[in-house]
């Protein structure tokens, strides 16, 4: 596919790599990881990030996990990798990729026969998740594209492209497909405080596979919009309650208050997996909390007086009447509501 080129989560020679997110655009480093704590600290320090790309890492994790446990005994392995499994699991709260993908690592442990070696069963899974992953966001990205008019111009906020998923991306993968397809002639994207994911990761993805790209701060969105210099929001999940709430990075609901005043219309892109319909409503997602240093610093310089305390919630949560359109690797749901959300997901059940 033209305008993919970034792959950011790789397996070879029995390691798991992960590009180091830290530290792009300035250097392109990997982190080898060799156990499942070093697994749990790169979801954790952000070294990857982006719900779908973290469900996979952590599903490579457990890939790691089998092969100590099962060299350190045979017998018990499938008993001992219960604490690899609440390792990872710790690492992150928000983003429901995480629990689905060990939840479906851990059905697979369960049942391999006992004493036998775990390892080629594991990586087979974890690999499939991967692919499975790619395809789906390769999907989303007709899906959504399909949605968009000729001689559009996107704002996008945070990551959601290769660096955040298998490849390919979600609402970037929308935007990689649109472009692809001769309808968009613009990308903006927001800076994304405080990690900068914007302006470090999306900025950079797209100046690789060659697709234009105007950074901004996130306060200049509204008068953007005004302007009507922008026709479609896109962004990812990190939760879809069955409601169609949706927890993302924080600025998300902001734009979608933005849009809806300014007539711009907004779009989630999200796999299907990214989609908990235990929780009601977007009131029911746990928001992380990160630590006060990330606003208070740049860089490691400190940018706030002494003295001075930061409220850092990661998160924030869009309600359904702001969206547009969700779309999913199974069908693009507008409007969404309880029902609406309910019927797609039987869909994709069946």
């Amino acid at each position: 596919m033209s305008f993919d080129s970034i792959r950011a989560i790789r397996w070879e020679n029995n390691r798991l790599l992960l590009l180091d997110q830290r530290l792009l655009p300035q250097q392109q480093i990997d982190v080898v990881c060799t156990d499942v704590a070093g697994v749990a600290d790169a979801i954790r320090n952000m070294v990857v990030r982006g719900a779908p790309a973290i469900g996979i890492t952590a599903a490579y994790g457990l890939v790691i996990a089998g092969q100590l446990r099962f060299a350190q005994d045979k017998a018990r392995w499938q008993t001992t990798i219960a604490a690899d499994l609440e390792l990872l699991a710790k690492s992150r709260p928000t983003a429901v990729n995480l629990f689905w993908a060990i939840e479906r690592m851990r059905g697979l442990i369960a049942g391999l026969p006992a004493q036998q070696d775990p390892a080629a069963a594991l990586l087979a899974e974890a690999q499939l998740i991967h692919r499975d992953d790619i395809a789906a966001n390769q999907r989303m990205g007709q899906l959504g594209a399909a949605l968009i008019q000729p001689d559009s111009a996107i704002l996008t906020h945070c990551n959601t492209g290769s660096l955040a998923t298998g490849g390919f991306g979600t609402a970037l993968g929308v935007i990689r497909q649109a472009y692809a397809d001769k309808k968009v002639t613009k990308v903006f994207a927001d800076e994304t405080r405080p990690w900068m994911q914007g302006a470090r990761l999306t900025a950079w993805e797209l100046v690789q596979d060659k697709i234009p790209v105007t950074l901004i701060v996130e306060g200049a969105a509204a008068f953007l919009m005004k302007q009507q210099r922008v026709q479609w929001v896109i962004l990812g999940a990190d939760r879809i309650t069955a409601n169609g709430d949706v927890a993302n990075k924080i600025g998300t609901y902001s734009l979608a208050v933005l849009a809806r005043h300014h007539g711009v219309k907004f779009m989630v892109v999200a796999p299907t997996s990214t989609i908990d319909m235990q929780l009601a409503s977007g009131a029911d997602i746990p928001i992380e909390m990160r630590g006060e240093e990330e606003l208070l610093q740049l860089g490691g310089q400190r940018l706030a007086p002494q003295g001075v305390q930061a409220w850092n919630p990661v998160f924030d949560v869009t309600p359904a009447t702001l969206i547009d359109a969700i779309v999913t690797e199974r069908g693009v749901v507008t409007e969404p509501d309880r029902q609406k959300m309910l019927a797609m997901m039987q869909k994709s059940d069946s």
